[in-house]
C-alpha cells in the first residue's frame, strides 16, 4: 500500500509538533521545510526539501504552519505545484477560504489543533472548502487522529471553536493561577503542593463529568450544600465571573476579527 506523503511548510510551534509526532507513524513519508534553515538542523537531512516547491511536489498533503504575513508569498511559490490531487491544509484561522482563494484554488482544509496534542489529547477543529472530497476528509481526519479527537465545524464557527479548545488551555491556565495565588495568602500550603491539588483536583472532576454526564450545575448542587461553604463560594463565582467571562470572549473574538482583516489586507 501506497504510502501518504505528508509535506509541512513552516517549523515553528505547530509545524515542529506535527512534524515530531507524524514522523513516528509508518503510515506516512514526511517532509519538512522551513524559511530559516539552522531551525532544521536536529531533522534527518533526507526529510529536509530543498524548497517549498520540492515538498509541494512530493506531498499528497501540504500543511501550512506559517504567519499570516507569509502565506500569500508560499501560496504563490507552490501554486503551479498544486493540482486536484493535493490537499492543502492551513493552521491559520485568521486567513479564509475566500482569501486564500485569491491566490490558488484547490482543494483546501483548515486545522486548528491545540496545545493538548502533546500528550495526544487535542480536540483539534478542521473544516473545509467545497472542493474537498469525502475521501480526502477522511484521509485528513485519520491524520488528526494522532494527536487526540476531531471536531469538524462550519468555517463561520471556526473562530468561537477556537477559543474554546485552543485557546482554553490559556484561559484556563491563567483562571487557576490567579486562584492559587489568591489561596496562597490564606495558608501555610506550599506553592507545589496547592497547584499540585488543585491539578489533580481539576482533572478528577472533568472525569467525574465527563464518566457521569454530569453538567456544571449538577457539580455545584452535589458539592454546595444549601447555607454551607462551598455556597458561599460558589455565589461569589455566579456573582461576579460572568461579566469577567463576557469580557475575554469580546476582546479575543475582537482581536481575532481584527486580525483577520490584517490578513486579509496582506493579498
Amino acid at each position: 500500500m501506497k504510502k501518504v506523503a505528508i509535506g509541512i511548510i513552516g517549523y515553528g510551534s505547530m509545524g515542529k509538533m506535527l512534524f515530531n509526532k507524524l514522523c513516528k507513524d509508518s503510515s506516512y513519508n514526511v517532509y519538512i521545510t522551513n524559511r530559516s534553515r539552522e531551525k532544521l538542523q536536529e531533522v534527518p537531512q533526507n526529510l529536509i526539501c530543498k524548497s517549498n516547491v520540492e515538498l509541494a511536489n512530493m506531498s499528497d498533503v501540504i500543511f501550512l504552519c506559517v504567519r499570516p504575513n507569509d502565506i500569500k508569498s508560499v501560496l504563490e511559490e507552490i501554486k503551479p505545484i498544486v493540482n486536484n490531487e493535493k490537499l492543502l491544509v492551513s493552521l491559520n484561522g485568521s486567513v479564509s477560504f475566500a482569501t486564500i482563494e485569491k491566490v490558488i484554488h484547490c482543494k483546501t482544509s483548515k486545522v486548528i489543533p491545540s496545545i493538548t496534542a502533546e500528550i495526544n489529547k487535542s480536540q483539534t477543529l478542521v473544516c473545509h472548502n467545497k472542493l474537498v472530497t469525502l475521501e480526502d476528509k477522511i484521509l485528513l481526519k485519520d491524520i488528526l487522529n494522532k494527536f487526540g479527537t476531531v471536531i469538524e465545524l462550519p468555517e463561520s464557527e471556526m473562530g468561537m471553536g477556537s477559543e474554546l479548545v485552543s485557546c482554553m488551555p490559556g484561559f484556563m491556565a491563567s483562571i487557576f493561577d490567579v486562584l492559587c495565588n489568591s489561596a496562597k495568602k490564606h495558608t501555610e500550603i506550599s506553592e507545589k503542593q496547592i497547584v499540585e491539588m488543585v491539578l489533580k483536583t481539576l482533572e478528577a472532576t472533568s472525569s467525574l463529568m465527563l464518566n457521569k454526564n454530569y453538567t456544571f450545575e449538577n457539580v455545584v448542587d452535589r458539592v454546595a450544600t444549601k447555607g454551607g461553604i462551598t455556597q458561599e463560594g460558589t455565589s461569589v463565582v455566579y456573582e461576579n465571573f460572568p461579566a469577567i467571562a463576557d469580557e475575554l470572549f469580546q476582546k479575543t473574538l475582537e482581536k481575532r476579527r481584527i486580525t483577520a482583516e490584517k490578513a486579509e489586507m496582506n493579498f
